[in-house]
C-alpha cells in the first residue's frame, strides 16, 4: 500500500507539471520496492496517450473535478492492468479502491473506481491492442513525420516504450573497464549499458571519476569544437556538467556558465570526482559580459526538451506551442549574447535536445541573418564516424530517438547541432 500510495504521489505532481525523477531511498527504503514504483509510474507515463484512449471509453462524464489523487491512482492501475499484467490484476484493483480511501479529497470515488477498473479488466485484451499512434501527441506526430518522415515517427513511439539505456562518457580510452562494466562501444567514447543490476554511483569506476552519465547523442556537441590545445572556450548554460568536462578532456581552459546555482553545485560535484577544475561562473547568460572574449563558445540552450522523451516522456504531454515559442525567444537572445562573447576567429556551437526544427534549423537561419560576420562552419560526415546519417546535407547535426549510434541499439536522443565561425 505503501509503495502505491507513494507511485500516486509522484504521478501526480508529474501529472501537475513537474518534472519526472525516479523515486530514491528516501521515499522508498526497499530496493525492489522502489524498482516497482518507478515501473509503474513510468509505465502510466510511456502509455501516456494510450491510456487517454482508456479513460475517453471508461468515463462517460470524463474524469471527476477536484478529486484528489483519484487521476493518478487511476492510469497507475489502468498501466498495471494492461500493460503489466504480471503484476496480477487483483492487486490492481484492490490497491486502487484502498488508496483513495485514504484521499479525503477522492475517498467518495471509491466506487467508481471499482467499477471502471472492473470494466477496463474485462476489455483489457482489446486495450491491449491499442494503435501505437495514440502513444504520441497528435500535433507532435504530424509536425515530426513531415520533419523526418512515418518510418521515423513509428520508431518515435517504438522507442518511448522501450526508455533509454544508460550511456556513458569515457574518461580515457579503457577497455578493461568497458568490460568491467559490460558495455558495449558506440562512437567516439561513448559507451552503453543496455541493462543494469546495481545503481549508477555503485558502477565500476565510478568513484574514481573514470566516466560520467551522458546520452550518445549529447556527447556530439562539444566533439564538435576543433580549436587548438589550451584555448579559452566558454560553456553556457553548462550544468550538470557533461560538455564541461568533455571541453576539459579536449585540452580547453574551461569557464562553465550557469544561472541556477543548485546545478552549479551539482556541475562542482560532478567535476571534483572527475578530477577537473574549470572556472566556474553563476550569472544570466543572456547578460554575461566577459573581459576578454573567448576562442569557443558552446550553447546548449534551454529548449522543450522534446528529443529527451524516451527518459522524460511527460514533457511529450507537458510542451505545446506557446511553450516553444517562448524557448525560441529565449534561444535567440542566448545566442545574441553567445555571439558578443566570441572573439574574431572563433567557433560558435549552438545545440537543443529538440526535435523541433523552430529551435534548430530554423534558429540557424535566424542567426546567420542577425548576426553580422556569423558564418556556418559546416560539420562533415568524417567527424561523426558511425553516425554518419546524422549530418545533414547543410552541414548541421539532427539525431532523432530512432536513429542508432555505432553498432549500439535502442536509439539515441533527439538532438540538434549547429557550428558557426565569426569572421569580424
Amino acid at each position: 500500500m505503501k509503495l502505491r500510495l507513494v507511485a500516486a504521489e509522484r504521478l501526480k505532481a508529474v501529472l501537475g507539471g513537474d518534472h519526472f525523477s525516479p523515486l530514491g531511498t528516501g521515499e522508498l527504503a526497499d530496493g525492489r520496492d522502489r524498482a516497482l514504483a518507478n515501473r509503474l509510474i513510468t509505465t502510466a507515463l510511456r502509455r501516456h496517450g494510450q491510456i487517454n484512449t482508456m479513460l475517453a471509453d471508461l468515463l462517460d462524464k470524463g474524469l471527476p473535478p477536484r478529486s484528489g489523487s483519484f487521476e493518478a491512482v487511476l492510469r497507475l492501475s489502468l498501466a498495471q492492468l494492461v500493460f503489466l499484467p504480471d503484476l496480477g490484476a487483483h492487486s490492481a484493483l484492490f490497491l486502487a479502491v484502498e488508496a483513495i480511501k485514504r484521499d479525503s479529497k477522492a475517498r467518495h470515488l471509491s466506487g467508481l473506481m471499482n467499477a471502471v477498473l472492473r470494466r477496463a479488466q474485462a476489455n483489457s485484451a482489446r486495450y491491449g491492442l491499442m494503435d501505437d499512434a495514440t502513444l504520441l501527441p497528435a500535433a507532435f506526430a504530424k509536425g515530426w513525420t513531415e520533419a523526418y518522415g512515418a518510418e521515423a515517427v513509428a520508431g518515435f513511439a517504438e522507442a518511448l516504450v522501450e526508455g533509454a539505456p544508460l550511456d556513458l562518457t569515457l574518461r580515457d580510452d579503457d577497455p578493461e573497464l568497458v568490460e568491467a562494466l559490460g558495455a558495449e562501444r558506440l562512437i567516439a567514447d561513448s559507451v552503453r549499458l543496455e541493462s543494469r543490476d546495481r545503481p549508477v554511483e555503485a558502477l565500476p569506476g565510478y568513484d574514481e571519476g573514470r566516466w560520467w552519465v551522458q546520452d550518445a547523442a549529447s556527447a556530439i556537441p562539444a566533439r564538435l569544437m576543433v580549436l587548438d590545445p589550451n584555448k579559452a572556450v566558454l560553456d553556457v548554460c553548462a550544468a550538470p556538467g557533461g560538455k564541461t568536462a568533455q571541453l576539459i578532456k579536449a585540452g580547453y581552459r574551461v569557464t562553465a556558465l550557469d544561472n541556477d546555482a543548485g546545478r552549479l553545485e551539482r556541475l562542482r560535484q560532478n567535476m571534483a570526482r572527475l578530477g577537473y577544475s574549470p572556472k566556474v561562473i553563476e550569472a544570466d547568460a543572456a547578460n554575461f559580459d566577459p573581459a576578454t572574449p573567448f576562442d569557443g563558445v558552446l550553447l546548449d540552450a534551454p529548449c522543450s526538451a522534446t528529443g529527451t522523451f524516451r527518459r522524460h516522456p511527460e514533457v511529450l504531454w507537458s510542451r505545446n506551442a506557446g511553450d516553444i515559442a517562448g524557448r525560441v525567444r529565449l534561444q535567440r537572445a542566448l545566442l545574441a549574447n553567445a555571439y558578443r562573447c566570441l572573439a574574431p576567429g572563433g567557433t560558435l556551437i549552438y545545440c537543443v535536445c529538440s526535435l523541433e526544427p523552430s529551435e534548430g534549423e530554423e534558429q540557424v537561419d535566424w542567426a546567420l541573418d542577425a548576426l553580422p560576420g556569423l558564418e556556418l562552419a559546416p560539420i562533415r560526415a568524417a567527424e561523426l564516424a558511425g553516425l554518419e546519417q546524422a549530418v545533414t546535407p547543410r552541414g548541421l547535426v539532427r539525431t532523432h530517438p530512432a536513429m542508432t549510434p555505432g553498432n549500439g541499439n535502442a536509439g539515441m536522443d533527439g538532438f540538434f547541432v549547429a557550428r558557426f565561425r565569426r569572421t569580424g
